[in-house]
């Protein structure tokens, strides 16, 4: 996947599915974006809100008229995932928002959202653009076990809350698929690897391991994750994601005792920060920063669990 191309997913058997790069932190593939051209079309995911006109050439591309789409959708609030829904609202005047209710007034009024943003991504806020307030009146609120009726497809709602309590999956059962947000980790397909995602404030180790039993329970074939895009699993789920499960528990382990070992936050942060082995797949400054942003969010993890 390179910066702005559209490219129809074809795992599995996946159908009306394309998703395209929206060039989220100048790194190819991190950010993708979903469009599913259903009878009622959609897109799942909206990248950082910067590039976000990538997403309507998209949709120019596919011949989905912009007051045709029906439906946009985020897994869940943080902006890497929902920072362009309020650009692309105002671009598709009769799209419905669907946004997890417990998140939804957040991005219908996001000063304190950019603000914990702001705080959390550091450096990384550089790559972002302040997000457009959705007006209330286009937001759906989801809850676990709503639907969201695209006619010839659905998005049946599943809470996920362990990487953030606002965040949900969408499963599409005619594509035996499930829009992972970033409840099943970061895959990186150049290096068959999954790797940690565990963001301040909210991580909680062991709900995201429940959220991987939710999935197991789903049983799809593709993952379509938001970051690097889709992944074919089929009948590998259950080892794919105690893959992740194994990386998410040991990752926040490591952490632990290098705490232990250093005995100052400051100084873990410094050490996960300048070791990471993800520069050849983000660049140096993008690696070392998102390093930074798990440590924190498994420092205030192991925090809460004293």
């Amino acid at each position: 996947m390179e910066d702005g191309t559209l490219t129809e997913v074809t795992a599995g058997d996946c159908s009306d599915l394309y998703y395209v790069d929206t060039g989220m932190y100048d790194t190819n593939g991190y950010g993708a974006a979903y469009i599913l051209d259903a009878d009622r079309p959609a897109v799942v995911e909206t990248g950082i809100g910067t590039n976000h006109e990538r997403i309507l050439e998209a949709l120019d591309e596919l011949d989905i008229a912009r007051e045709d789409l029906a439906v946009i959708a985020v897994t869940h609030i943080h902006l890497d995932h929902a920072g362009g829904a309020g650009f692309l609202a105002e671009a598709c005047p009769n799209a419905d928002v669907c946004i997890p209710a417990v998140g939804s007034s957040l991005l219908a009024d996001p000063g304190r959202l950019v603000a914990g943003t702001k705080s959390a991504v550091g450096e990384q806020w550089q790559y972002y653009v302040e997000p457009e307030p959705i007006p209330e009146e286009r937001i759906v609120e989801l809850e676990d076990g709503d639907v969201i009726d695209l006619e010839d497809h659905e998005l049946r709602v599943h809470a996920a809350p362990g990487h953030a309590f606002h965040q949900v999956v969408f499963e599409d059962p005619a594509n035996d698929a499930v829009f992972t947000g970033d409840a099943a980790g970061i895959w990186v397909p150049d290096r068959e690897r999954i790797v940690e995602t565990s963001p301040p404030s909210d991580f909680d180790l062991e709900q995201c391991l429940e959220d991987l039993e939710t999935l197991k329970t789903i049983d799809p074939d593709v993952l379509l994750y938001t970051h690097f895009g889709p992944r074919y699993v089929g009948d590998d789920l259950d080892e794919a994601l105690e893959e992740y499960a194994t990386v998410l528990s040991e990752w926040v382990e490591t952490v632990e005792e290098t705490r232990e070992d250093l005995a100052d936050d400051e100084a873990v942060l410094e050490h996960f920060a300048t070791s990471t082995e993800m520069a050849d797949t983000w660049g140096d400054h993008k690696a070392s920063a998102e390093a930074r942003l798990n440590v924190r969010g498994a420092l205030g993890y192991l925090d809460d669990s004293e």
